[in-house]
């Protein structure tokens, strides 16, 4: 027997195969047609394949349920060809997938493992730690599978961003059914002055989940508690809005811990369902309808799907086009009837209010967190190029700045929640419309009327 032949049969001793455990050793590998599973029982890892594709993935399915329900995928974008896919741990503490003895996927912890174990936990998270270590708030956790999301949010998971090392965590869909690697739809919180949540359709934006309003986000429309879940949105690691950040991310927590709830993102729609007793229910879909399409009115237009004309311009404003929009083409938006006066310190500019609007698309904003509504409108109508504000926080009594420069885009209309938005508009308006703010008299539209 030669030498290399010895070699090979020594390290098939040595590496031993998992049998119903959760975690993986230095001196242990995972081949497929072998699995982990959390000790509860709540999900499993191990080799599959997609829909009818041929090819192999490592990845982590729920483990109770009759149908597979995938929620991560370790090499999305480097498939195994054969069975003969092997999962192993190196002794600085890094997870290898190989095939043939070539590498097709690794982790890479920051801080090399001293006893390194691979462990399946029960929210679906696979961590690599060291033996005897499991507080993650303590650093444990040398590398998370929860940093890398593919197209699904588990409960706990954290979609965002980490500041601190300018680190993000975005969810991307699935090519296809077939196919795990990333798609086009991906959906991501964007770092404005005022950050929001966009859902992607490659470099396009499809949908605007809208900025935090201190209740929720403001692109949805329904504010009761629901059955199923909570979210929250953190903006920095002590739970509170601040403006030395160090996190902004969003998570959910289940309300019943036996539910199982998926959050993902599919080729066409961010999606929330909810397992019953043979199948998934679904709970919530966006875009809900055309009014969800990104500036689907253009600029300086309301989307109501309660209305025969789904886009009405804003008080004060005209059709850009007006045969197009009499076509109902309104991509072109709307123009101000009459110019601001800003300029002109013997007059000064109004302000109309709409009720229960998304607010509009946050690239151009300043954000101001601890000065008052009315000092917000004073800074406004004090500054020449701001078009609109609010509350940036609309919890209690409502407080915090926002200011808008620039065209308005994407403002929906809802019949329930929403926000109060507050347009500039010129002083000769006033004489048209009867619900305007000024310095002396609060007085509300009704955008229903």
């Amino acid at each position: 027997m030669d030498i290399l032949s010895f070699m090979t049969i020594m390290i098939a001793y040595m590496i031993v195969p998992i049998i119903a455990t959760s975690s993986i050793s230095v001196s242990e590998s995972l081949r497929d047609g072998e699995t982990l599973v959390s000790k509860g029982g709540q999900f499993e890892l191990g080799f599959f394949r997609p829909g009818n594709s041929t090819r192999h993935y490592l990845g982590i399915w729920y483990k109770q349920l009759p149908m597979q329900k995938v929620v991560w995928v370790a090499n999305r974008t480097n498939p195994i060809n054969n069975t003969f896919g092997i999962l192993t741990l190196s002794t600085t503490g890094n997870l290898i997938l190989s095939q043939n003895e070539t590498s097709v996927w690794s982790t890479t912890a920051e801080k090399q493992a001293q006893k390194p174990i691979a462990e399946l936990l029960d929210s679906g998270n696979l961590v690599i730690r060291n033996q005897g270590e499991t507080d993650p708030e303590g650093g444990a956790y040398l590398w998370q599978s929860f940093d890398y999301p593919c197209d699904t949010i588990l409960p706990g998971m954290k979609l965002g961003w980490d500041l601190r090392n300018d680190f993000e965590r975005r969810i991307t869909s699935w090519k296809s059914p077939d196919d795990p690697s990333p798609g086009d739809l991906s959906l991501g919180l964007v770092l404005h002055n005022y950050p929001e949540f966009y859902l992607m359709n490659g470099t396009e934006k499809y949908y605007r989940i809208g900025p935090w309003n201190g209740l929720q986000f403001t692109g949805l429309s329904d504010r009761k508690q629901n059955p199923v879940y909570d979210f929250k949105y953190v903006a920095n690691n002590d739970l509170n809005y601040v403006p030395n950040k160090d996190e902004m991310f969003y998570s959910f927590t289940r309300k019943n811990s036996s539910l199982i709830v998926s959050v993902s993102v599919d080729q066409y729609n961010f999606v929330i369902s909810m397992w019953t007793e043979d199948s998934w229910l679904l709970y919530s879909i966006t875009p809900a309808d055309v009014c969800d399409k990104y500036g689907f009115c253009g600029a300086y237009a309301r989307c109501s799907v309660d209305n025969l004309d789904l886009c009405q311009c804003l008080i004060g404003f005209i059709p850009k086009s007006p045969q197009q929009w009499a076509l109902s083409n309104w991509s072109q938006g709307c123009v101000r009837n009459i110019p601001l006066s800003c300029n002109n310190s013997q007059v000064e500019d109004r302000l109309f209010v709409y009720r229960g609007v998304k607010v509009p698309d946050t690239t151009h904003t300043l954000l101001y967190e601890t000065i008052d509504l009315e000092l917000c409108r004073t800074m406004c109508l004090n500054n020449c190029t701001c078009t609109a504000y609010t509350n940036s926080d609309i919890s209690g009594n409502g407080s915090g700045c926002v200011m808008w420069f620039g065209d308005l885009i994407d403002i929906k209309l809802f019949y329930t929640g929403g926000q109060d938005l507050y347009i500039r508009l010129a002083r000769e308006e006033l004489g048209k419309q009867k619900h305007f703010l000024s310095f002396s008299s609060l007085c509300c539209g009704n955008p229903r009327m």
